[in-house]
Order: C-alpha cells, then structure tokens, then sequence
C-alpha cells in the first residue's frame, strides 16, 4: 500500500505545474504550434501547399511566443520544455520533410524520401544537443548570444525556401526535385553543424536606433501582409547572409573573453557553446 502510495506521489509530480494559470497557457501556447505543424502536413496531403506553408510559419511564431510567455508569467517547468523540445521535432522536422517530399522529392522516389529521413534525423539530433548543453552550470558570457548551428523554425523556414519562392515566381523556375533535394542537405548540415547563428535574446538595441528598428519592424509586418511569400524568402535570404556575421562575431567576442584558470588538479573539458533558454525552445 505504501509503495503504490510513494509511486503515485512519483506520478503527480510529473504533471504540469499543478494546473496554475501562469503554466498552462505557455504549454497551450506549445500544444497551438503542435497543431500548426501537424495541420500543415495535412493541407500538403490535399495539396494546399500554401496553407501548409503557412501553417508552419504559425507553428515558428508560435514557438517564439511560448518560451517567452513562460518566462514572464515565471511558470517555467520541465514538463514545459519537454513538451516544447517534442513540438519541435513534429512541427520543425517532420512537417517540413513531409511537405517537401509530397511536393516535389517524391518524384526521386526512394532518394527523395531518404533526403526528408536525413532532415528529420538531423532535426531530432539538433534538438538532442541543445538540450544536453543546458547542463553547463558556468558558460562564457558571450555564448547566450549565438545558437550553435541553425535552431529549429529557422530550420523549418529554411527547407521550405523553394516552395516559397515557387510560390513568389510561378512554375517552372524552383520546383524542381534537385532544388529541393539540394535545400535539404544543406538545411540538414547546418543544423548539425557547429556554426555559431545569432540569437535574438540577448540582442541589445541602442536608444538612437529605437525608432528606426521600429520602422524596420512596421515595413517587415507591411510586407507579410500584402506580400508574404516574397517577404519570406527576403527574411530567409537575410538570415543566411547574416551566418558568416555570426562567426566573425563569435571568434571576436571569443578572443576578447579573458581565459579562465582551471583549479589545482582540475582536466580541463571542451564545452559546446550554449545557449540559455529555460523551456528548451530555440526560438531566435
């Protein structure tokens, strides 16, 4: 009686949060992006593509808003991160490599659906490591400023760039198996790779330039509502091109930190950079 006792205390305290307000509506919030991610598998079974497309895309903004609302309502929880870490896999990796293969990748057949396979395993693999680098209790003050590869909806944003330019150009021009089979491997190195990508968490913006980030910000949400493909690809095209900012960035701030002095005895260990984020989200 007192063992199955002890394994039902076990067992509830696992639940999320004790059913407070400031933790379910973060994890609903993540549930919402699960469902955005699943939903755009299913217009791509109806060949929606642009529904599919776009149900992704909620599933990112929706991804960034979780972890964020988290942290201002501190209803932070590991239930919460491992719900986050899951919706991830199924609406960053899954969802795209699905989208893609009904696309265009299924005219490779056996080829094209090993191609979305090697983007799913590499998602789940980015994924796995950042969450493992969250156990590092001292990182370097610069690496809260870069993800280590390319997290997830930016992934996702990443491999879905020729549908999206499908979308802006017409047929003809990027539906093709190779474009598409290309994007995919190279989406799926950078994930696992070890290139520093800026992270906007730690983004500081000086008071003078307030007001022009601002209107950058207006012109942006005026494009995605009267251009949205072509707004997209622009904002995919810009992330790419800031990769090789990131690096020159991480090795300067990298070179200036002081080294730090092992203690008496201590093996010094090589740490992966990490990135802070109390849910496990990677969102930029």
């Amino acid at each position: 009686m007192f063992g199955r006792s002890r394994r039902r205390s076990r067992d509830r305290s696992t639940l999320p949060g004790g059913g407070t307000m400031n933790r379910l509506i973060p994890n609903a919030i993540t549930v919402g992006a699960l469902c955005a991610g699943l939903s755009g598998i299913r217009f791509a079974m109806d060949g929606r593509w642009e529904w599919a497309a776009t149900a992704i895309v909620v599933a990112a903004i929706l991804d960034g808003l979780d972890g964020r609302m988290a942290r201002l309502l501190n209803g932070t929880s590991k239930f919460g991160a491992e719900l986050d870490s899951l919706s991830d896999f199924v609406a960053f990796g899954v969802a795209p490599a699905l989208v893609m293969y009904m696309w265009v990748l299924n005219a490779w057949g056996a080829v094209g659906w090993m191609l979305c396979l090697a983007y799913a395993v590499c998602m789940a693999l980015r994924l796995a490591r950042f969450n493992t680098m969250l156990s590092d209790p001292n990182p370097p003050k610069w690496q809260g400023y870069f993800f280590v590869g390319v997290p997830a909806p930016a992934g996702a944003g990443l491999a879905l760039l020729p549908l999206m330019m499908h979308f802006q150009a017409g047929p003809g021009w990027f539906d093709k198996p190779a474009i598409g089979a290309l994007t995919m491997i190279v989406v799926a190195f950078l994930m696992v790779s070890r290139i520093p990508t800026f992270s906007a968490k730690k983004v500081h913006i000086p008071r003078g330039w307030m007001v022009p980030s601002l209107v950058g910000v207006g012109v942006v949400f005026a494009g995605l509502l009267n251009a949205p493909w072509a707004t997209l690809v622009i904002l995919g095209l810009i992330y790419l091109g800031s990769i090789p900012v990131s690096v020159a960035m991480q090795a300067r701030m990298r070179a200036a930190e002081p080294p730090s002095e092992p203690a008496a005895g201590h093996i010094p260990v090589t740490v992966e950079p990490m990135p802070s984020a109390p849910r496990g989200g990677e969102s930029a």
